[in-house]
């Protein structure tokens, strides 16, 4: 440099760069003209994990009992003083044919070895459902439960059932076992029982 070409002075600033230009505006994303999805029906949903009876428009009764040894004896018990409650004049093979399949049913659902049973009564129409419920983690029965599933299903149709079956829902804990029995008319009344001696 040139001795006689002046210094720039320490205090004044330094020549500021100047701002950057903006950036370019990213494409706008274009609308979605897929269509929105429709929200399921809650009626074909099934978004619990526990098992679970549905019962709709007619009369009901249920109780939540522990699995224990007395449960089917219980089962039978609760639903025949259900129903008389009901007024229905159930004779007395009648009451025994209740208890009968109540506790099929309740020694059924306490072999599967959950912690509780559900019992469900409804009825309709002269007709009654008993519905057992029986809460275990086992998801799908093995071969050895099934043909025990059979058993009891052959044991049902003897006592006069007019429908039985076994539900094993998929994705679902607990096994539901079911009957359908015909209900005498609430306007007959109740044979006495005669005692000859």
């Amino acid at each position: 440099m040139d001795a006689a070409t002046p210094k720039p002075r320490p205090d004044y600033p330094p020549r500021t760069p100047p701002p950057p230009k903006k950036p370019v505006e990213p494409p706008r994303p274009e609308p979605d003209t897929r269509p929105l999805p429709t929200p399921p029906d809650p009626r074909t949903q099934v978004a619990r994990r526990r098992v679970a009876a549905v019962i709709r428009n007619r009369r009901a009764a249920n109780w939540t009992l522990e699995n224990a040894p007395w449960t089917p004896a219980k089962t039978g018990r609760l639903v025949v003083e259900q129903l008389i409650a009901w007024s229905y004049p159930l004779r007395e093979t009648e009451r025994q044919r209740w208890v009968e399949v109540s506790q099929l049913l309740g020694e059924a659902a306490l072999a599967d070895g959950g912690r509780r049973v559900s019992v469900h009564l409804a009825d309709q129409d002269e007709t009654a459902l008993v519905m057992v419920l029986s809460h275990h983690s086992t998801q799908a029965p093995q071969d050895q439960a099934r043909k025990g599933e059979e058993s009891v299903l052959r044991s049902l149709t003897g006592l006069g059932v007019l429908s039985c079956g076994v539900e094993h829902a998929a994705g679902e804990p607990g096994t539901r076992r079911f009957a359908v029995l015909a209900l005498p008319r609430r306007d007959a009344a109740p044979v006495p029982i005669s005692v000859e001696g």
